[in-house]
């Protein structure tokens, strides 16, 4: 073990040989992996800066600009006043709720 450790601190190479990749095809595939993966994975760190990103943000602003078209348009549609028609068949209570008249999920800006 001290053996080891010594030729370790000399700079001895203990599993693996610089020539054994000629000899040993597992290790001359996993070598030819590792060169491969280094343009791929630039590749995709390109990609990722410079389609994703862009195409976030681009998405990003038009769902801002759709959401704020929306908030105008229910803000027309508050200040124009529609009249709310009441059916007969809305709003058929059996029982009274325990909180109320209406519904827990009651919204009297939507709901009728």
């Amino acid at each position: 073990m001290a053996s080891r450790i010594a030729a370790a601190a000399k700079g001895i190479r203990f599993a693996s040989h610089a020539h054994a990749s000629a000899a040993n095809p597992w290790l001359a595939e996993r070598i030819a992996i590792k060169e491969h993966a280094g343009p791929a994975a630039e590749t995709w760190r390109k990609i990722s800066l410079y389609v994703c990103i862009p195409v976030i943000a681009v998405a990003s602003i038009n769902a801002h600009n759709l959401y704020a078209k929306h908030q105008a348009h229910l803000e027309h549609e508050k200040h124009e006043g529609h009249e709310k028609v009441k059916y007969p068949y809305m709003r058929l209570r059996a029982k009274a709720f325990p909180w109320g008249d209406d519904s827990l999920f009651f919204n009297p800006d939507v709901n009728f």
